[in-house]
């Protein structure tokens, strides 16, 4: 079966990899961003069976429309959506904060209910999030991040639980460190960082085995798993 894919966030590093590895799999994309033209010379000849749309995560009144018009409509929809922000401003901005939580959590939410209500209506699908290890355990340093992705991976548990009765997959995926342009300048620790390739092929793996939960470098679930066992007396002592 040849896959239609609406990956939201195509301009992104992970994104445009996951991109790439779908297509070479033969599906056909639908790559959306908030400008197609750009979109267009990102990817250039890498995608022959491709259209491009305008998509605008934070324009929450436009997804309906947006969602409407996609021919042929997706039988897979990936998430890629996603905001870092700065914390220290997020903490005296609150206009920063919002548009955190709207990156990573509204505006994902709002185009992800419509995907959900269609692929319920035709009792099949599949919806991949993109979330976070930040969603974890609230950490000091970027804790308006974290708990953004935080509610964005509850939500999708809960629309898994939601979409099971109607053989809808859906899928988080939790990448830990991503060499990507929203990490550059980070001092990130090799062994704990993957390359978007590696998240793109461990995503289009992970979803034709329909896993619930995807750590992209096994590592990371046994760290988390250790972080969430720290005592909150121990934890808020921390400073990472």
């Amino acid at each position: 079966m040849t896959h239609s894919v609406l990956i939201l966030g195509a301009a992104s590093d992970i994104g445009q990899a996951i991109a790439l590895e779908l297509s070479r799999q033969g599906a056909h994309l639908h790559l959306a961003g908030r400008s197609p033209l750009a979109l267009q010379a990102q990817y250039g000849s890498q995608i022959e069976a491709a259209s491009y749309w305008e998509f605008d995560a934070l324009a929450f009144h436009t997804h309906g429309a947006f969602f409407d018009q996609l021919v042929p409509k997706p039988t897979i929809v990936v998430c890629a959506v996603g905001f870092l922000g700065n914390q220290e401003a997020a903490q005296f901005d609150f206009d920063v904060t919002q548009k955190i939580i709207d990156s990573n959590f509204t505006g994902p939410v709002s185009i992800l209910n419509i995907a959900a209500n269609y692929f319920e209506q035709q009792n099949s699908g599949q919806i991949i999030g993109i979330s976070s290890v930040a969603g974890d355990r609230g950490r000091q340093s970027n804790y308006l991040y974290g708990a953004s992705k935080a509610g964005f991976t509850q939500y999708l548990s809960g629309l898994r639980g939601r979409l099971f009765k109607s053989n809808v997959h859906v899928m988080t995926v939790k990448p830990g460190f991503v060499a990507t342009k929203m990490t550059a300048g980070m001092a990130l620790p090799p062994r704990l960082t993957a390359t978007p390739a590696q998240v793109a092929v461990a995503v289009v793996k992970a979803s034709q085995r329909r896993q619930d939960v995807v750590y992209v470098l096994p590592i990371w679930r046994v760290i988390m798993t250790v972080v969430m066992l720290i005592p909150e007396r121990v934890f808020k002592r921390l400073r990472f």
